[in-house]
């Protein structure tokens, strides 16, 4: 299980959010082998100056938060991915991408009435 949080201006990011959606979720099924059908992305667009950062206008901070389990390997992989395919995607500069991947354990999610480390998944988090 991944979810994506993404944060960014919306006066550059709101037309955008089908563009930004469909990169992250490419990087995430090559290199987590997230199933296609599997997309859960939340966009926090904000208003002009509620984003403070020393970067461009055009900043995007994208959260992956996710079942604990993958291997150092992986999550390298992923960040890999998100500047390797999705920066240029985009056409934003290394400076204005920034990746945080937030684990949890499977216990602490409630997913579909039960906690999901009683679910049965159709992908591999042990990646």
């Amino acid at each position: 299980m991944a979810q994506v949080k993404i944060y960014g201006n919306r006066t550059i990011w709101g037309e955008r959010r089908e563009e930004v959606s469909d990169a992250v979720h490419d990087a995430l099924v090559t290199a987590w082998r997230i199933p296609e059908d599997k997309r859960f992305h939340r966009f926090l667009l904000l208003e002009d100056g509620d984003l403070v950062a020393p970067r461009s206008d055009a900043y995007l901070l994208i959260e992956v938060v996710c079942f604990s389990g993958r291997s150092t390997t992986a999550k390298k992989a992923l960040v890999r991915a998100m500047y390797d395919e999705v920066a240029p995607a985009l056409d934003l500069a290394d400076d204005d991408l920034e990746v945080v991947i937030l684990e949890s354990r499977p216990e602490n999610w409630g997913i579909r009435g039960r906690t999901a480390d009683e679910l049965v998944l159709t992908y591999p988090v042990e990646v």
